[in-house]
Formats: structure tokens, C-alpha cells, sequence
């Protein structure tokens, strides 16, 4: 308990917020007890009445937000009298969440897994952490922060909600290493040091807790700050604005899988390809997939399994294996997990079409006959052969069927597209000759036939 700490406590904490940060901790602090006397917080459950918490946030949030804050020990006073949360409580509260290591954090989030002290229940922390994930999709929602994506052009969140959890607490560790799972999982006691090391482990949690404490109460949320993560937590969304389709992703799957790309290609993702849009068609999948640089392609198969896969380069049709090992397999449905390349072999992507000698298709990881993932060129068959993995990605078989047939198709360009991507025909000798492309663009040299090409199509809209 931080009851026993030096009244300078609330300073120390004070002084890590700038002064404009200071002011708006102020402000957000007198329109919450403003609302809060008026409702007052009847046995330990948050000021149901306010609009103001209850519309940002769920209500379970709410209630976890206050117990963490009466957590917070007063020093010289006995906090239990008052059902209001004071002043110092509020600031120590946002400074350890959003200031704070993972061992000023922790105290507070074992306090919002479970009210009262000691260790608590792997059920406990799954009903924390499905809390705090749907918070994030709610309050991201209704302050329209989700960049172009929304709860009607993707699929419904819960089962995503479940599935996110699920692979957040995959990562929860006894002291002596090992992880318990399913229903052992549910019933195992975690003390605080070992919840410590799994928040520190899993920045997710951090993070979403971050959003959820400035988006749904509306602090610190449009200051600069040293924290540049929540930027790209969700990227932005082009292409299917006004096209009456919804994606096979669903909020917290992008989330997810977006967190996985490299860096600099989290900010956008555009829709490229769509079976419900474009038909099904293998010409047409390479037609709108070639030469668009690196893509994320995700499949449903007709039993509803959900997966697919991040393509590091451009796919180009030729009968030889491209891109690097930042490629990656995923699973969205029923269950939500990335596989990385293993070092065993560079099979990390390939697409072939209309050649009488190699197999035609796109595939990734795996061998020739044997991928981790495969769409067949005769449209609509495909595989996923691992036994019992997938050599180049370690993944496990990802449909639900080895053999299976495809339901729906979608293929999103993450990042920029690249300059060339609108090129139709034949190619400029710069695209052959990637030495003297470099040497152009090192010299500054804008390059004369790039005028020429077929502009790509965007979105105006960046709302």
C-alpha cells in the first residue's frame, strides 16, 4: 500500500505531468466529482448516473477505473470513509498509468483485476482483460478514432474480443515457467510479481489501458506525448468506404495483426482485393495484387475458419519464392496468433500463374504441394499442410480442413503504396534496373515517366 508514503507523494506525481498536462488532469478531475456528488457512488459501483463516464466507457470499466483509484492509499487519512475518490487518488492513479513503470502499475491493476488484496484467479484476469479490450473498441468507436474502420464494415467483435484475450494471457507464467491453459488456466492463483511480469511482457496491456484512461475520460488524449504507441494502434482504413462490404477482420484482430507489421507500414491499409467485390476469380486476384507492395492477405474458408497471411514485398507472378523473413502466417478465427519464420528455409512467399511447369497459385511458407498456405489458381480450392508445422513459419494447420474450399478472399496493401503501383503494361527500364532507380532518387531526381502511369485510386475521406 502507498498509505505509509511522504506526504510529498502527490507532488512527486504532480511534477512528471507538464503544466498544460496538469490543467486538463485539473479540468477532467472537476467534471468527474462535479458529476460524481450529485450521483454518489453507491456500494463500491461506479456513479452509474453520470453520462459522462458511462457513455465513453462500459460500465464494468467504470467500476474497475474506480476501484483502481480507491486503491490508491491516502496518506494521514482513512480513505474508507468516503465513497469520493480525492484529488491525490486521481493524480496517483493517472501518473502510475500513464507515467508509470510496470511496478507502479501493478499495484492498481491487480486492484481492477480484483477488489480485494492477495492473488487472483486466471478467470479474474480473462474477465479483466476482455474488459479492457472491449473498452478499447467502445471508446475508440464513440470518439471516432477508429481512422475509417467501424463496427459496420468489419465483422462483430465479440468472438475477436474473446480471441485477443486468449492470446494475451497465453503469455501468463508461474514463477517456475510454465503456462497453464484452458480450464487449469481459470482456476490457477497468480500473485502480483508474476501479473508484473506478464503486463511487462505484454505492452498490449499498457497500451490499451493507456486508451482507455485518455480516450474515455478525455485526458491527455490530444497532447503530444512521449508514448507514440496508441498512433498506429489502429491503421488508418482506405477502400472500403460506401462499397456495402464488410471485412473478414474484425477490431481487435487489426489491432493485433497491425502491431505485427514492421513499423513503418502500420499507419494505412488499403483495400486492394475483395472475392465479394472483384468476383472469384484468379486473374483477377493477381490483377489487383501485383506490384502493390507489401499486403496482408486473409482467407475464410467455408467451415469459418479465418487466416492468412503478411507479404513483406510486392507479389510479383514469376515460379521462384520472394520476400524476406519479416514475412508472417496468422490464424484470426477461431483463434488469434501470428507465426514468424522459423530460419529453415526462405519459402516465405510465391505466386505463379498460367505456367505449364511450376504449380500455379499463391502460397506462403511450406513447399511446393505442401504449404502452410496455399490458394489454388483454379479459384476457390486451397491447402494448409503442416504435420505438424509449417516448416518456414512454424504455424500449425490453419483451415479447418487440410484441403479446403475458400469462402471469401480480401488482400489490403499495408503502408504506401509504392510510386509504380498504378503501372499498367509495360514496365519502365527504371523498374527493371533498381541500381539506376536508387541513383535517380539519391540525386533527387523526380523520375520523367512516373507522369505517365495510371493514378491509383484513394479515398478522399480520412476521417
Amino acid at each position: 500500500e502507498m498509505g505509509n508514503a511522504e506526504s510529498n507523494a502527490y507532488q512527486n506525481h504532480l511534477c512528471r505531468f507538464l503544466p498544460e498536462e496538469q490543467s486538463d488532469i485539473d479540468g477532467v478531475f472537476d467534471t468527474l466529482s462535479g458529476l460524481s456528488s450529485s450521483a454518489g457512488a453507491k456500494n463500491g459501483k461506479a456513479t452509474k448516473k453520470t453520462a459522462y463516464t458511462r457513455e465513453p466507457l462500459p460500465e464494468q470499466m467504470t467500476v474497475r477505473l474506480y476501484n483502481g483509484m480507491k486503491s490508491i492509499g491516502l496518506t494521514g487519512k482513512s480513505s474508507g470513509l468516503s465513497e469520493q475518490i480525492a484529488k491525490e487518488q486521481f493524480v496517483i492513479f493517472m501518473s502510475n498509468l500513464l507515467k508509470g513503470n510496470a511496478d507502479e502499475k501493478i499495484t492498481i491493476i491487480m486492484r481492477m483485476i480484483a477488489k480485494t488484496e492477495g492473488p487472483v484467479k486466471g478467470k479474474q484476469i480473462q474477465e479483466f482483460t476482455e474488459d479492457l479490450i472491449i473498452s478499447v473498441v467502445h471508446v475508440l468507436s464513440y470518439r471516432k478514432e477508429l481512422k475509417g474502420w467501424n463496427l459496420e464494415n468489419t465483422r462483430d467483435s465479440a468472438s475477436g474480443v474473446k480471441a485477443l484475450a486468449s492470446q494475451l494471457l497465453s503469455e501468463l507464467k508461474l514463477a517456475d515457467g510454465t503456462k497453464p491453459v484452458g480450464p487449469q488456466l481459470m482456476e490457477t492463483n497468480f500473485d502480483q510479481s508474476v501479473i508484473e511480469d506478464w503486463v511487462y511482457q505484454v505492452p498490449q496491456i499498457s497500451i490499451f489501458l493507456s486508451v482507455v484512461i485518455r480516450q474515455g475520460l478525455h485526458v491527455l488524449h490530444s497532447l503530444p506525448d512521449q508514448t507514440k504507441d496508441i498512433l498506429n494502434l489502429v491503421p488508418g482504413c482506405k477502400g472500403i468506404k460506401g462499397r456495402g462490404l464488410v471485412s473478414l477482420f474484425d477490431i481487435p484482430s487489426i489491432i493485433y495483426i497491425n502491431s505485427h507489421l514492421p513499423a513503418e507500414l502500420q499507419h494505412k491499409w488499403q483495400l486492394l482485393f475483395s472475392s465479394r467485390l472483384h468476383g472469384e476469380s484468379f486473374s483477377q486476384l493477381c490483377g489487383h495484387i501485383v506490384n502493390k507492395g507489401p499486403c496482408v492477405v486473409i482467407l475464410k474458408d467455408v467451415d469459418g475458419y479465418i487466416f492468412g497471411g503478411f507479404a513483406s514485398h510486392s507479389w510479383e507472378a514469376k515460379p521462384q519464392f520472394q520476400g524476406d523473413n519479416r514475412c508472417f502466417l496468422f490464424s484470426v478465427f477461431p483463434s488469434l496468433a501470428v507465426y514468424t519464420y522459423t530460419g529453415y528455409n526462405d519459402h516465405y512467399m510465391y505466386l505463379n500463374h498460367g505456367q505449364q511447369t511450376m504449380p500455379n497459385g499463391l502460397g506462403m511458407g511450406g513447399q511446393h504441394g505442401y504449404f502452410g498456405l496455399w490458394v489454388d489458381s483454379d479459384y476457390g480450392k486451397g491447402h494448409s499442410k503442416a504435420k505438424p508445422r509449417c516448416t518456414t513459419y512454424n504455424s500449425p494447420q490453419l483451415s479447418a480442413k487440410e484441403d479446403f474450399t475458400l469462402d471469401a478472399m480480401e488482400v489490403w496493401a499495408v503502408g504506401d503504396l509504392p510510386e509504380s503501383a498504378g503501372t499498367k503494361g509495360k514496365k519502365s527500364i527504371l523498374d527493371v534496373d533498381p541500381e539506376a532507380r536508387a541513383l535517380l532518387e539519391m540525386t533527387g531526381k523526380s523520375r520523367q515517366s512516373e507522369g505517365l502511369r495510371e493514378p491509383i485510386e484513394e479515398d478522399d475521406d480520412d476521417d
